[in-house]
């Protein structure tokens, strides 16, 4: 048994047929039926219908949790198929919110599922968290894994957390009063642009169903009273290695506490980082217009696309051309075509932290330019937002 209590009262009597349905479970001393109960009627907030999402979402109602919570406010689009394997190509365009619901409540009608189809703020992020016993925080950036881990905070939940990157990943079990909370792991976010995300960096698409599996465990753990959860432990996947380390975490004695909940920006709406100056970005909205000026022969400049080929197959703004980004990093600017080195520059990524990992890496050789150096802030992203196409990239 664990050392701590179980997180959950026991719920009612089993029916036949949640005997039957939860048999193997049943027949485990350490859930038994006095910890199937307690399953029966915990309340599990997943955070994110996505990559860590799918597994927990899965698992979870398949174990027999009471209530299921599920927050996204995203659409399901075909790069999410490569590994959220909770929605099917017959969600594409559709809340995903409403695509997980529909897979859940075909696993097991038992369980009741809640959407909420909103991204979390500071404001409402404390009183939803407190209408669940365990969060699982399966997000893709900074700002709302701050945001869910205060929350957790004021309101005395356990936080189960997970990140993946390429072929990484953590899981760690937060909770203020027990161990440490993510502030202790992360007491500052990484500038805008030093983290890559999944769409920037790629992740395995079998990767979330190892990392997912194991936050699902550790919330059943937690609510069962089974075992040794992974407080004051970060756990550490390498999965090109096929590694598992582990990672000692203690609470800081210094840091402030958390007794509030604050709107977070780390400038994560911007690709990119503290070192680029305002006048070496330009917005979608500025770059619409430079190109129009440049149709009319009122403009010259080079708009330079340093993502990879698959990704320009996609979609590309009209005129641009590939210098991919291992070509400017490992040649410098030696990688610039001939003809535009004496040219005003504009460069453009995906999301925009690629270009200004250029910009910055170059800024020497720019330096000596006459002409200006820019990047578009958001990339291709803020491009499509600004509705200067019909496609849209995921």
């Amino acid at each position: 048994m664990s050392a701590l209590a179980p997180l959950v009262e026991p719920g009612p009597a089993l029916t036949r047929e949640e005997l039957e349905r939860y048999a193997r479970h049943l027949s485990l001393p350490e859930i038994g039926t006095l910890g199937q109960r307690r399953i029966k009627n915990a309340r599990a907030l997943v955070i994110g219908a996505g990559g860590l999402g799918t597994p927990a979402l899965q698992y979870l109602a398949a174990a027999g949790i009471g209530t299921l919570g599920i927050v996204d406010d995203d659409i399901v689009t075909t790069s999410n198929l490569q590994r959220q394997v909770i929605h099917t190509v017959a969600d594409l365009g559709r809340l995903k919110t409403d695509s997980a619901a529909d897979a859940v409540a075909r696993l097991n009608p038992l369980v009741t599922v809640r959407t909420h189809p909103f991204r979390l703020t500071a404001d409402n992020v404390v009183e939803l968290v407190s209408q669940y016993d365990v969060v699982l925080d399966g997000s893709d950036n900074f700002v709302t894994r701050y945001l869910v881990s205060d929350a957790a905070t004021v309101t005395g939940r356990p936080c189960v957390w997970g990140s993946i990157l390429r072929f990484e990943g953590q899981v760690s079990v937060f909770w203020a009063g027990h161990g440490p909370t993510y502030r202790d792991l992360y007491p500052e976010a990484p500038p805008p642009g030093e983290v890559p995300s999944c769409a920037e960096g790629g992740v395995v698409g079998v990767l979330p169903a190892l990392i997912g599996s194991v936050m699902t465990i550790e919330a059943l753990k937690l609510i069962t009273g089974t075992g040794d959860p992974l407080i004051g432990r970060v756990l550490m996947h390498d999965a090109m290695a096929m590694t598992w380390r582990e990672l000692r975490l203690i609470p800081d004695p210094d840091a402030a506490p958390v007794t509030a909940v604050q709107e977070i920006d780390f400038g994560y709406g911007h690709s990119g980082d503290d070192s680029v100056a305002p006048h070496e970005q330009l917005t979608a909205a500025e770059l619409v217009r430079l190109l129009e000026r440049r149709e009319h022969g009122e403009a010259a400049f080079a708009l330079v696309d340093v993502r990879e080929d698959w990704e320009c197959e996609l979609i590309s703004i009209p005129g641009a051309l590939r210098v991919p980004l291992h070509e400017l990093l490992d040649r410098g600017a030696a990688a610039l075509p001939a003809g535009i080195r004496g040219t005003e520059l504009v460069l453009h990524c995906q999301a925009g932290a690629r270009s200004a990992a250029v910009l910055t890496r170059l800024r020497g050789y720019f330096a000596q330019r006459e002409e200006n150096v820019r990047h578009l802030e958001g990339g291709v992203l803020a491009w499509v937002e600004h509705g200067e196409t019909d496609n849209r990239v995921h």
